[in-house]
């Protein structure tokens, strides 16, 4: 194999909208929200499997609202079947977050046990987590963001926090077994039984930017949670980060997870969904992407996995496949737990890469290595590329870097 050519990392000089003091603005927002919560009761917080920033701010700043009106808040799992579908596994991937009894300053109770709500006119049946449903008030606290298998009024956010997230594995399964229609169609029907008939009270509704910083926050009513959801999910689009190129031979990944997307890897980012029947986006157009490593925040859950074509060996040790398996088979995605063809290391990675990529010249190759898909517009770049990125205003912060140690390891991201 020839040697591979220099790189160059480069970063785009974004300036998004951000937040200066979150805990102020969730202040802000739970005080304009009008929501009144009965003193002497339990109020329970329903929180995701995402990793996002500030969200333990947000969260405690919720906390001592609650008990500001006198209640007395509890923190309840709200991530379908994540967690290996189990009660212990979920409350582990909320701490793995830093969402901790301690941090939070609550109780965080976990149950995989649902109880089902009328379904009215909704074609399947909905069921809604039961430690929240028993106390006197539930409230949503989620990102909202465009979704990794489908696009529509209600993508990820509230609404699916509602329907999927409240209504564990049960509704999961029952929403995923439609595939993307059952997402994309029939989980605001679900939503809007959960909130027809169920506790929940206000929902709060958290954006990032493009550098994965918070900059909205906003609470409503029951009435207006999906107004809100719609209202921050137009605004997510606005926010979403993108590769700084989007025609590549090759892209190699640091590492995926379920913190950094619930499928490992944004596909938004990607241009990839990997989903039986579903045309992937027209761009970015990537031949062939390599990754490196699973985030310790996953828990050994690889699901989206298949949307890389190469992995290295100490990615396929991380692997938990019966937590991968349980969310991949509950998703009927089926295509994306697909194990990749595994490289002994780093630099197999590379070479794998590039033969699949049908790569004569390494010398004219034009690939990049990022992070992850949550800091696209940081990237080593390959001579093929540098040119046209510093034409589109990236700014070149190293050069003339060499992908791996003589052991065939990675190199550092930073130099």
């Amino acid at each position: 194999m020839s040697p591979p050519p220099r790189f160059h990392l480069v970063r785009a000089p974004l300036d998004p909208p951000a937040i200066d003091d979150v805990a102020e603005r969730t202040d802000a927002a739970l005080a304009g929200s009008g929501v009144r919560l009965q003193a002497g009761t339990d109020v329970a917080i329903a929180l995701g499997s995402r990793g996002i920033a500030e969200l333990a701010t947000v969260v405690r700043r919720v906390v001592r609202w609650v008990r500001e009106q006198g209640a007395e808040p509890f923190v309840v799992p709200a991530m379908g079947s994540h967690g290996g579908a189990t009660a212990a596994g979920q409350q582990a991937v909320l701490e793995a977050y830093g969402l901790g009894e301690r941090e939070l300053g609550c109780a965080i109770r976990s149950s995989m046990e649902v109880v089902a709500l009328p379904a009215d006119d909704c074609p399947v049946p909905v069921a809604t987590d039961a430690l929240a449903y028993r106390a006197a008030a539930t409230i949503l606290v989620n990102r909202v963001k465009p979704h990794t298998d489908f696009h529509g009024p209600h993508e990820s956010g509230l609404v699916k926090m509602a329907a999927i997230g409240l209504g564990k594995r049960v509704q999961a399964e029952a929403l995923h077994a439609y595939g993307v229609p059952g997402l994309r169609d029939l989980m605001p029907l679900v939503a809007r039984q959960v909130l027809r008939h169920g506790n929940v009270a206000l929902g709060v509704g958290i954006v990032e930017n493009a550098l994965d910083r918070p900059c909205a926050v906003g609470a409503a009513a029951t009435g207006r949670i999906a107004a809100l959801d719609a209202e921050l999910l137009a605004l997510a689009r606005e926010q979403l980060p993108r590769l700084l190129v989007d025609e590549l031979d090759v892209l190699l990944v640091d590492r995926m997870g379920k913190d950094i997307s619930g499928v490992g890897m944004d596909t938004n980012v990607i241009g990839r969904l990997l989903i039986a029947g579903e045309v992937d986006p027209a761009r970015p157009r990537i031949a062939m992407i390599g990754c490196h490593g699973l985030t310790p925040a996953s828990h050994g859950n690889a699901c989206g996995m298949g949307l890389a074509d190469v992995v290295s060996r100490s990615f396929a040790a991380a692997i938990d496949h019966g937590v991968t398996r349980t969310n991949v088979v509950t998703s009927g995605f089926l295509l994306r737990g697909k194990l990749p063809v595994v490289a002994d290391d780093d630099r197999g990675v590379w070479e794998y890469c590039l033969r699949g990529a049908a790569v004569r010249d390494p010398a004219a190759v034009r690939a990049m290595r990022i992070v992850d898909t949550l800091r696209p517009h940081e990237a080593w770049v390959s001579d093929a590329l540098l040119p046209r990125v510093l034409a589109d205003g990236a700014v070149l912060v190293a050069s003339d870097l060499t992908l791996h140690h003589d052991d065939g390891s990675l190199r550092p991201f930073v130099p």
